[in-house]
């Protein structure tokens, strides 16, 4: 299965990523790390992350307050939101 971010998603991850940077340097590369790994535990069992609704699930990162906030569609991975667990939990539902 292949994967891609929507473009809110990708812009949330790259932003994210230089805010962990500046607070620690490599630390914006561990966060990114987290991320690809858990978009692999995604892969591996897509339907077996918390359910948000009847098309979307959400998975945690580890070590980051933070979550991945998926569907699939047509064997694609698609991540809508690189979710910051500290933010309004439904704002990314009018993607």
């Amino acid at each position: 299965m292949r994967f891609e971010f929507a473009k809110a998603a990708r812009e949330e991850f790259l932003d994210s990523i230089e805010y962990y940077e500046l607070q620690q340097p490599g630390l914006g590369l561990i966060f990114s790390e987290q991320v690809y790994t858990t978009i692999e535990r995604i892969i591996d069992f897509p339907s077996g992350w918390t359910p948000l609704d009847g098309t979307f699930h959400r998975c945690l990162v580890k070590q980051f307050p933070y979550a991945l906030v998926y569907t699939v569609l047509n064997q694609v991975l698609i991540i809508t939101a690189v979710m910051n667990l500290h933010r309004k939990p439904d704002y990314w539902r009018s993607r």
